[in-house]
């Protein structure tokens, strides 16, 4: 089962973002997650479509945070990537006129709901600033966290 990371990457790219008091370049920050840069670009221009980042022209441009960490819940991250599927299981839906299959996807439905309505309010109580404490806490105060950038 193929699994989605995007919501994981964004966090991870916001860390760094949330870290620094000066714009970050897209490559930097694609090098820090061992991705390309356009990958980075695609997933951070929904981030600037929410209002959450605003890039910064220039010589010493990149991206920049616009909101303050602790106004940024992973709710508010996960509803700018357009809400993706929360779950990987599905329902399977090949005979909808089979009273088993109608069955089993009406319980699993309501399971499914009930399960993502508790990890969205989840979400809503966790900010970016309460994970980047976690990281500083885990890990000592480390500038840039994990590029290979040198501190300014």
């Amino acid at each position: 089962m193929k699994r989605n990371s995007q919501l994981s990457v964004t966090l991870h790219v916001l860390l760094h973002l949330a870290d620094r008091k000066t714009p970050i370049t897209s490559k930097v920050l694609a090098g820090a997650l061992h991705t390309n840069p356009v990958v980075i670009r695609r997933m951070i221009g929904k981030l600037r479509d929410a209002g959450l980042v605003e890039s910064h022209k220039g010589h010493n441009g990149g991206w920049v945070l616009v909101q303050s960490p602790a106004s940024i819940s992973l709710k508010d991250v996960y509803g700018a990537l357009g809400s993706p599927g929360l779950l990987a299981l599905s329902h399977r839906t090949e005979n909808p006129d089979c009273l088993v299959e109608q069955a089993v996807n009406a319980s699993l439905g309501e399971a499914f709901q009930e399960a993502e309505a508790r990890l969205l309010r989840q979400f809503g109580k966790v900010t970016l600033s309460a994970l980047l404490q976690d990281v500083h806490k885990a890990a000592g105060r480390v500038p840039h966290l994990c590029t290979k950038e040198k501190a300014a």
